[in-house]
């Protein structure tokens, strides 16, 4: 059985399977840059078992992805050249993928995200040292940028706010993140009060992550290895440090080369990845003061650069950009702590995840 047909087939149970059950899927998207493919991933939300029940062909090395907040489309940001952001529609039911356009960017494109809305599309060019708003169309593709401006050195990740008023811009070069003012009608930014957040020197601030409080955020930093917990002024916008801690693994002796960082649903836990030592570094965090206690750190797929938590806070899924491989973790609900519940072969270098349920339409 050739592999187009295998691949249908999979998924043609999968549909009937949902049909019959009329209930949500758990569905994760792995974008794998060397064989330039996206895995369509079915979790079973009950035994964290994985199964591929879709490989998409890109026409270029494919890394960061974005979806939607109605779950209708994923772009997909291609980082070989001519780079270009691929659209595609997603199934309500299946998730599976359809393409619908492809748009120029204007750089290489090492993060992207969408507005609260889901009418705009943030990304942000590491090489390129500049940041980009692009709108989205009615129909779910992605059009060219209406707004591109200089950054710091390394732009790295672009994270708007829980209320859609304001996106932070983190450069790692220049140890900063950058704070803008947002109007979702028009996508227009406007700097910050104030524009910026200086990191200490040499720190290379990478991911932002909110809290669901919404009273903090956390800053993971790749070149010195550790996590800032910042304090959150929601009226101004605004971003302030308050501590630090290293998320490498005790005896750690070579360069830090911390990649990703997310926290539970429900606030209770965060997680980070770093690549030299193959580890994830497990929080609790403290309800009052949002500071992190540390777990542990757990073993996980070689040179993890992404990973993501379900919407249900029970399941963490993780990638190795040299095992070529996905691992599904259990989280534990009072500890925190991951157990590994399932492996699977995905494409070459997999290096970011994405995760939604989908309720059936």
């Amino acid at each position: 059985m050739s592999s187009s047909i295998r691949t249908a087939w999979i998924g043609a149970l999968c549909a009937c399977a949902l049909l019959m059950q009329g209930c949500s899927t758990t569905v994760a998207y792995v974008a794998n840059a060397d064989s330039r493919e996206i895995s369509v991933v079915r979790l079973d939300p009950a035994q964290g078992n994985v199964e591929v029940v879709q490989t998409v062909a890109v026409a270029g090395t494919v890394m960061p992805l974005a979806i939607t907040p109605d779950k209708r489309f994923l772009y997909a940001s291609l980082r070989s050249a001519p780079y270009t952001v691929a659209s595609f529609a997603i199934d309500g039911r299946t998730g599976q993928l359809t393409p619908i356009g492809s748009t120029p960017l204007p750089d290489n494109m090492a993060n992207m995200a969408t507005d609260r809305s889901g009418r705009w599309l943030f990304a942000a060019s590491y090489g390129g040292h500049k940041f980009s708003v692009a709108p989205i169309g009615p129909d779910g593709v992605a059009g060219p940028a209406s707004t591109v401006l200089p950054t710091g050195k390394n732009a790295h990740a672009a994270v708007v706010d829980a209320a859609n008023k304001h996106v932070f811009v983190t450069n790692l070069g220049s140890d900063q993140v950058m704070q803008f003012a947002f109007d979702e009608n028009t996508g227009v930014l406007a700097p910050g009060n104030p524009p910026v957040l200086s990191s200490r020197a040499g720190a290379g601030p990478r991911h932002l992550v909110f809290h669901p409080s919404g009273r903090y955020a956390y800053l993971l930093n790749e070149l010195d290895g550790s996590v800032d917990l910042l304090a959150y002024d929601q009226a101004r916008g605004a971003l302030s440090a308050l501590k630090t801690w290293s998320t490498m693994p005790p005896g750690f002796s070579g360069k830090p080369w911390a990649a990703d960082l997310h926290v539970t649903p429900d606030g209770r836990f965060l997680y980070t990845s770093e690549r030299t030592s193959s580890t994830l570094a497990m929080w609790a965090i403290d309800a009052a003061n949002g500071e992190l206690t540390l777990i542990g750190h757990e073993p996980t797929e070689t040179q993890p650069r992404g990973f993501q938590i379900d919407p249900s806070g029970r399941w963490l899924l993780a990638v190795g950009q040299l095992s070529h491989a996905l691992s599904v973790y259990r989280i534990d609900a009072t500890s925190g702590r991951l157990t590994r519940q399932a492996s699977l072969p995905v494409g070459k270098n997999p290096n970011w995840v994405e995760i939604i349920d989908l309720p059936g339409r």
